[in-house]
Protein backbone atom coordinates (compact mmCIF):
# COMPACT_ATOMS: atom_id res chain seq x y z
CA UNK A 1 0.00 0.00 0.00
CA UNK A 2 2.87 2.80 0.82
CA UNK A 3 4.68 1.64 -2.28
CA UNK A 4 1.49 2.75 -4.27
CA UNK A 5 0.93 6.07 -2.00
CA UNK A 6 4.78 6.98 -2.99
CA UNK A 7 4.52 5.80 -6.98
CA UNK A 8 1.12 8.28 -7.27
CA UNK A 9 2.67 11.33 -5.09
CA UNK A 10 0.88 11.33 -2.18
CA UNK A 11 3.47 10.74 0.30
CA UNK A 12 7.04 11.12 0.56
CA UNK A 13 9.44 9.02 2.61
CA UNK A 14 12.07 11.81 3.80
CA UNK A 15 15.07 9.10 4.54
CA UNK A 16 17.50 9.26 7.68
CA UNK A 17 20.96 11.03 6.91
CA UNK A 18 23.89 8.08 8.55
CA UNK A 19 27.51 8.54 8.23
CA UNK A 20 30.11 6.29 10.00
CA UNK A 21 30.84 9.96 11.89
CA UNK A 22 27.95 10.37 13.70
CA UNK A 23 27.08 7.18 15.83
CA UNK A 24 23.32 5.77 16.88
CA UNK A 25 21.53 7.60 14.01
CA UNK A 26 17.63 6.74 13.67
CA UNK A 27 17.05 4.58 10.79
CA UNK A 28 13.83 4.80 10.03
CA UNK A 29 12.15 7.20 7.03
CA UNK A 30 9.62 9.99 8.49
CA UNK A 31 6.36 9.98 6.11
CA UNK A 32 4.57 13.38 4.86
CA UNK A 33 2.09 13.86 2.88
CA UNK A 34 2.56 15.81 -0.16
CA UNK A 35 -1.05 17.08 -0.07
CA UNK A 36 -1.43 19.00 3.00
CA UNK A 37 -5.51 19.24 2.11
CA UNK A 38 -5.69 15.61 2.14
CA UNK A 39 -3.87 15.27 4.96
CA UNK A 40 -5.90 17.48 6.92
CA UNK A 41 -9.24 16.09 5.49
CA UNK A 42 -8.53 12.60 6.84
CA UNK A 43 -7.12 13.56 9.86
CA UNK A 44 -10.00 15.80 10.21
CA UNK A 45 -8.59 18.71 11.02
CA UNK A 46 -11.02 21.15 8.83
CA UNK A 47 -10.92 24.59 9.27
CA UNK A 48 -8.12 27.12 9.45
CA UNK A 49 -8.33 27.51 13.24
CA UNK A 50 -7.64 24.31 13.73
CA UNK A 51 -4.53 23.55 11.62
CA UNK A 52 -3.09 27.02 12.37
CA UNK A 53 -3.02 26.54 16.55
CA UNK A 54 -4.26 22.69 17.29
CA UNK A 55 -2.10 20.15 19.07
CA UNK A 56 -0.68 18.92 14.76
CA UNK A 57 -0.48 22.62 13.56
CA UNK A 58 3.66 22.17 13.77
CA UNK A 59 3.36 18.15 11.86
CA UNK A 60 1.24 20.13 9.14
CA UNK A 61 3.45 23.23 8.98
CA UNK A 62 6.93 20.86 8.43
CA UNK A 63 4.83 18.86 5.96
CA UNK A 64 4.13 22.20 3.44
CA UNK A 65 7.42 22.97 4.18
CA UNK A 66 9.03 19.37 3.26
CA UNK A 67 6.60 19.28 0.36
CA UNK A 68 7.17 22.92 -1.12
CA UNK A 69 10.97 22.13 -1.05
CA UNK A 70 10.42 18.43 -3.16
CA UNK A 71 8.09 20.33 -5.37
CA UNK A 72 10.67 23.09 -6.12
CA UNK A 73 13.62 20.36 -6.55
CA UNK A 74 10.90 18.83 -9.04
CA UNK A 75 10.28 21.33 -11.22
CA UNK A 76 13.80 22.27 -11.21
CA UNK A 77 14.49 18.70 -12.77
CA UNK A 78 17.14 18.34 -10.09
CA UNK A 79 16.94 15.61 -7.83
CA UNK A 80 15.90 16.64 -4.43
CA UNK A 81 18.53 14.90 -1.93
CA UNK A 82 16.74 15.53 1.32
CA UNK A 83 17.44 13.95 4.28
CA UNK A 84 16.61 14.09 8.14
CA UNK A 85 18.88 13.25 10.99
CA UNK A 86 17.90 12.19 14.50
CA UNK A 87 20.27 10.32 17.24
CA UNK A 88 19.81 8.33 20.19
CA UNK A 89 19.70 11.00 22.21
CA UNK A 90 16.31 11.96 19.84
CA UNK A 91 18.32 15.35 19.14
CA UNK A 92 16.63 16.04 15.28
CA UNK A 93 17.61 18.43 13.12
CA UNK A 94 14.31 18.35 10.30
CA UNK A 95 15.87 18.84 7.31
CA UNK A 96 19.52 18.42 5.94
CA UNK A 97 20.23 19.41 1.68
CA UNK A 98 22.86 17.20 0.37
CA UNK A 99 24.04 18.88 -2.61
CA UNK A 100 27.51 18.95 -4.21
CA UNK A 101 29.19 17.12 -0.87
CA UNK A 102 27.77 19.63 1.42
CA UNK A 103 24.96 19.94 3.66
CA UNK A 104 22.32 22.03 4.64
CA UNK A 105 21.10 21.86 7.80
CA UNK A 106 17.49 22.98 8.32
CA UNK A 107 15.09 23.92 11.28
CA UNK A 108 11.35 23.86 10.80
CA UNK A 109 9.72 25.91 13.13
CA UNK A 110 5.77 27.41 13.05
CA UNK A 111 6.87 30.61 14.98
CA UNK A 112 8.06 33.98 14.47
CA UNK A 113 10.80 34.82 16.17
CA UNK A 114 13.27 31.53 16.40
CA UNK A 115 16.06 31.60 18.61
CA UNK A 116 19.29 30.34 19.01
CA UNK A 117 17.84 27.13 20.77
CA UNK A 118 16.03 25.94 17.68
CA UNK A 119 19.81 25.24 15.64
CA UNK A 120 21.41 23.73 18.79
CA UNK A 121 20.90 20.27 17.23
CA UNK A 122 23.03 22.00 14.26
CA UNK A 123 26.34 20.66 16.45
CA UNK A 124 25.45 16.73 15.74
CA UNK A 125 27.03 17.55 12.40
CA UNK A 126 29.99 19.06 14.08
CA UNK A 127 31.29 15.39 14.34
CA UNK A 128 31.70 15.24 10.67
CA UNK A 129 34.57 16.00 8.88
CA UNK A 130 34.24 14.07 5.55
CA UNK A 131 31.87 16.02 4.41
CA UNK A 132 31.53 19.88 4.54
CA UNK A 133 28.59 21.83 6.26
CA UNK A 134 27.61 24.82 5.54
CA UNK A 135 25.87 27.87 6.81
CA UNK A 136 21.98 26.41 7.73
CA UNK A 137 18.39 27.84 8.44
CA UNK A 138 15.34 27.94 10.21
CA UNK A 139 12.40 28.11 8.08
CA UNK A 140 9.40 29.74 10.01
CA UNK A 141 6.56 32.43 9.93
CA UNK A 142 9.18 35.27 10.61
CA UNK A 143 8.24 38.51 7.71
CA UNK A 144 11.93 38.24 6.24
CA UNK A 145 15.21 36.93 6.22
CA UNK A 146 17.31 38.23 9.22
CA UNK A 147 20.68 36.74 10.18
CA UNK A 148 20.41 34.17 13.51
CA UNK A 149 23.87 33.91 13.66
CA UNK A 150 27.05 34.22 11.93
CA UNK A 151 26.35 31.41 9.97
CA UNK A 152 22.64 30.81 10.05
CA UNK A 153 19.74 32.62 8.78
CA UNK A 154 15.70 32.88 9.27
CA UNK A 155 14.43 32.31 6.75
CA UNK A 156 10.54 33.05 6.12
CA UNK A 157 8.25 30.45 4.56
CA UNK A 158 6.99 32.93 1.42
CA UNK A 159 11.06 32.53 0.90
CA UNK A 160 11.21 29.16 0.10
Amino acid sequence: MLSILKTNGIVYLLQPFSTNEIKKVVKTPKLYFLDTGLAAYLTRWLTSETLATGAMSGHFFETFVISEILKSYTNAGLPANLYYLRDSNKQEIDLLIFQNNTIYPIEIKQKTNPTLTDIQNFTILNHIKKIKVADGAVICLAERILPLDSKNRIVPIWAI
